[in-house]
């Protein structure tokens, strides 16, 4: 069990202030001050520095947020899991970005339920950012994301390589033939919100590029893939989007990939879960029966 000091010291790093702190835990600004010194003496280290009134982590503090968010995840994990000994089945709170959870999620989450007929699951979709938010307040275990993430906070396994291509009607009449991404730009864009995995996987490409999405005549900006599928099927402009998205379409020739010279776009997909944790065993194992392939 988390020594409730420790709680003192992550609600300060979430609010970075001693008062709302107290406010948020029900108790007084002077116990939080009283925590935060007991911790700081049992480590010998300063865990925060002020910058007038406002506190400041220290190297030791960051240090010591990393483990103590793990840890308060794990301990998290294990009330449910010891919860779970007392049911049939068990449960399995899992993240994935919006794209890989309509998409490659479902495939691999039957595989799991047909060798865990009796587990209950909970599938949170959302971006990458509010994932790793929640991974780290323990309400999810693991994620598979599409985003970037800090590595020093994470652990991870790569789930797959996806390519990325650009699409549009089949029969679609371009005034000229493109074949560079600097030849669409005459055409309406149809792309997901700013912030998603999608969208940020284009702008990164289009920077590389000395582009920017703006560069496109029109934009249309939808934060649903089925919606822009729909659109572009309809003849109202092009898109980028992972192939797995878009494989039914160009299959049944309702889409169409369009080819283009020196664009050859893949991402990776990425299962993770808190640095660190005493259950890394059961998160492989996880990975694998999620269909991931084990590191060579």
């Amino acid at each position: 069990m988390i020594d409730f000091r420790i709680d003192t010291f992550l609600a300060v790093c979430q609010y970075m202030n001693y008062t709302k702190a107290a406010e948020a835990l029900s108790i007084t600004q002077p116990a939080v001050t009283q925590h935060i010194h007991y911790l700081e003496e049992h480590f010998g280290v300063k865990l925060f520095q002020f910058q007038g009134k406002r506190p400041a982590l220290t190297e030791a503090g960051r240090l010591l947020l990393g483990a103590a968010t793990t840890l308060k995840h794990d301990e998290i994990y294990l009330r449910e899991k010891l919860l779970d000994t007392t049911k049939r089945g068990k449960l399995l709170a899992l993240g994935a970005t919006k794209t890989v959870g309509a998409y490659l999620l479902p495939q691999a989450l039957a595989g799991y339920l047909s060798h865990n007929p009796e587990a209950d699951v909970h599938i949170t979709m959302d971006n990458t950012k509010v994932l790793l938010d929640e991974l780290d307040q323990g309400k999810i275990d693991c994620a598979l994301v599409e985003g970037s993430f800090d590595k020093d906070q994470y652990d991870f396994l790569l789930y797959s390589v996806e390519p990325f291509v650009a699409v549009c009607r089949s029969g679609y009449t371009f005034d000229r033939r493109p074949e560079t991404v600097e030849d669409l730009l005459e055409e309406r864009l149809i792309v997901r919100e700013a912030g998603s995995g999608t969208r940020n996987i284009l702008e990164s490409y289009l920077k590389r590029h000395n582009l920017v999405v703006a560069d496109f005549s029109h934009v249309t900006e939808i934060n649903n893939v089925t919606a822009i599928k729909e659109l572009v099927k309809q003849g109202a402009g092009i898109t980028f989007l992972y192939g797995f998205a878009v494989q039914e379409e160009l299959a049944r020739g309702t889409l169409q990939q369009i080819p283009l010279a020196h664009f050859s776009l893949s991402h990776n997909i990425t299962f993770l879960w808190r640095h660190g944790s005493i259950f890394r065993a059961y998160y492989e194992q996880l990975f694998e029966e999620l269909g991931g392939k084990p590191p060579k």
